[in-house]
């Protein structure tokens, strides 16, 4: 780990990325916060607002003249910035909620409507406070390394993480580490949850380790044939959960007793309960579904960007008028929270840290994809020392962040995709906006009747979003599958890979009964669990055979390399970095002309 005090924030980068604002003299920091706070170009600039706002009607269709780029340290208007830091802050919300909903509620630890309430407003915390650190960059002392990326590359709490702790609650309850009452309904689990967060901050430490090796290496062992299916198995895990919510929720509810009754969800107290699988849950799922296609189509910038969190908004607000929420969390829920008003004993949780560990891997090559990525939107270079350095950076603030999550009762964070979309779409790159989104983020979790509100929100409206994000981590592995050309050697790598993982997802006890000791010896049971959650886990499978195959398989084997090319095709040509910089970085003398302008006003 890295000593705060060995760090140095780095603000080199703009030297080099932007030179038309590196070459002129800069005006003083008094001049310039007086600039932007006492005139109004200073506030507003002459940006066209109205192109973020304007929804594509055909008759609100209305000429629009391309705005500037905004470089990384381009001076941008104030109310421009906080809008678009709002923007970002948005666009990440429903990744940021699903994963602590999840994991706090019956699939894992059964904590009670409070500690949910917690746990959703601490992801919010940690999400502002730990972006902040990816955005800055710090340089440790007397190193050629780096802290942070120094972009817009704000994180998230991870999805991957969900399949292995999920997978272990599972077993917690079973072996008697978590409790259930008489009738084996199962209790809340906070020493579960501490198990959970302290693993992870250990095996955070991989994570850190694998971040001083020089990317070409990581790509090496790591390349998208293994980390594609990899994604790919936890996009198709979380859909399941996602589903299951969406027809009312998970757990007991599903169940369907012998006698013909059906459970109700989420329980007979709550208002408006009716089993699992209603229309009435299947069709406020669907509104949401709905909802997030038509802002896309038919939205503005703004609402595309956001397009999943509005989506939700309009399935809470028919939720409401008909009845399905309850004001009571939100009425008792107190005004304000911090980090650490609920805490967890931290512990280590044998069965877990292989799962763990993976998850680990995925989230360093989701990381350098990520990076790759935000450099690429940002127009700044994808190769050459810098590019490698925010790589190493950003790798290694996201195992740091991985450590300090778990001190913060959190379960790993992870770079964000969804941003990079907000970039492109907006053509803002500027890190003023990401700290402004960090500090949208921060305020959002302090007030914890936000999160009251978000806890409160039907099952079945919360499965209709997460099913469509879900999905999308499921399309993220196919796109970093589509990078790799399909020869002989590939297909037999992805079809081996791909095939146990599968089949553990769809059949997810396969591997339970292979044991049948049930002495007391507990290092034992735990050895054999830890084998359990592993190969219950597809996408821990499927990373493991892949990584494996990826390394045994020679690429100059006979016959291997061939393409498979389709008669009515041309061939397929696999995408390289050249290609990318070609596509990305040519600006139009325009557009760089006004980014210059800017830079000059503000």
């Amino acid at each position: 780990m890295v000593a705060p005090a060995a760090l140095n924030y780095d603000d080199s980068s703009s030297a080099g990325e932007l030179g038309h604002s590196a070459d002129r003299a800069s005006p003083s920091v008094v001049q310039r916060i007086r600039t932007k706070l006492t005139t109004r170009d200073g506030w507003l600039g002459d940006y066209d607002y109205a192109y973020l706002f304007t929804p594509r009607l055909p008759f609100l269709a209305r000429e629009r003249k391309p705005g500037p780029f905004f470089g990384l340290n381009d001076r941008m208007p104030t109310v421009l910035a906080i809008i678009l830091g709002f923007q970002h802050a948005l666009a990440m919300l429903a990744g940021i909620i699903s994963p602590p909903i999840i994991l706090s509620g019956s699939a894992g630890a059964n904590f009670d409507s409070n500690i949910q309430e917690y746990v959703v407003s601490a992801s919010l915390m940690c999400c502002g406070i730990l972006s902040a650190i990816q955005i800055t960059r710090f340089h440790i002392y007397k190193t050629k390394y780096y802290l942070g990326t120094g972009l817009i590359s704000v994180v998230g709490t991870s999805f991957a993480t969900i399949p292995a702790a999920t997978g272990a609650f599972a077993k917690m309850y079973a072996n008697g580490y978590c409790p259930t009452d008489a009738d084996g309904n199962k209790l809340p689990c906070p020493d579960g949850y501490g198990a959970i967060i302290g693993t992870t901050c250990l095996c955070a430490l991989l994570e850190i380790l694998l971040s001083f090796t020089p990317p070409q290496i990581l790509k090496k062992f790591f390349p998208p044939i293994v980390t594609g299916p990899t994604v790919l198995l936890i996009g198709v895990h979380l859909v399941s959960s996602g589903f299951e919510s969406w027809a009312g929720g998970s757990g007991s509810c599903m169940s369907r007793p012998e006698t013909g009754l059906y459970s109700m969800c989420p329980s007979t107290e709550a208002p408006h309960p009716l089993p699992w699988g209603s229309a009435e849950f299947i069709g406020l799922g669907f509104l949401v579904f709905a909802s997030i296609i038509l802002f896309e189509k038919w939205g503005s910038p703004i609402m595309q960007s956001c397009a999943v969190i509005l989506g939700l908004l309009v399935g809470c607000i028919v939720a409401a008028a008909c009845g399905y929420f309850s004001s009571s969390k939100i009425s008792s829920a107190p005004a304000a929270t911090f980090i650490w008003v609920h805490t967890f004993k931290l512990s280590l949780y044998g069965p877990v840290v292989l799962p763990m560990l993976a998850v680990y891997l995925v989230l360093m090559m989701e990381a350098i994809g990520d990076i790759t990525a935000t450099c690429d939107v940002s127009r700044i270079e994808v190769e050459g020392d810098v590019f490698e350095s925010r790589i190493q950076g950003g790798v290694l603030a996201d195992g740091f962040n991985g450590v300090l999550a778990g001190l913060m009762t959190m379960t790993p964070m992870s770079t964000f995709a969804q941003n990079n979309g907000v970039i492109s779409l907006t053509k803002c790159a500027n890190r003023t906006v990401g700290y402004f989104c960090c500090f949208f983020l921060l305020i959002m979790g302090i007030f914890s009747k936000f999160a009251a509100a978000i806890v409160s929100i039907p099952d079945s409206v919360i499965g209709g979003m997460q099913t469509f994000l879900f999905c999308s981590v499921a399309v993220s592995g196919v796109r970093i599958i589509s990078t790799v050309p399909f020869t002989r050697r590939t297909r037999f790598i992805l079809t081996s890979s791909l095939s146990m993982g599968l089949g553990a997802i769809l059949v997810p006890d396969w591997f339970s009964y292979v044991f049948t000791y049930s002495g007391d010896n507990t290092g034992l049971q735990g050895f054999l669990d830890a084998i359990v959650i592993f190969m219950e886990s597809g996408f821990t499978i499927t990373a493991f055979v892949g990584l494996i195959l990826n390394l045994f398989i020679p690429e100059d084997e006979q016959g291997h390399n061939a393409v498979e090319i389709d008669a009515t095709e041309a061939p397929a040509e696999s995408i390289d970095a050249d290609m990318i910089v070609m596509q990305h970085q040519t600006l139009d003398s325009e557009e760089t002309e006004k980014s210059v302008m800017n830079n000059e006003k503000y």
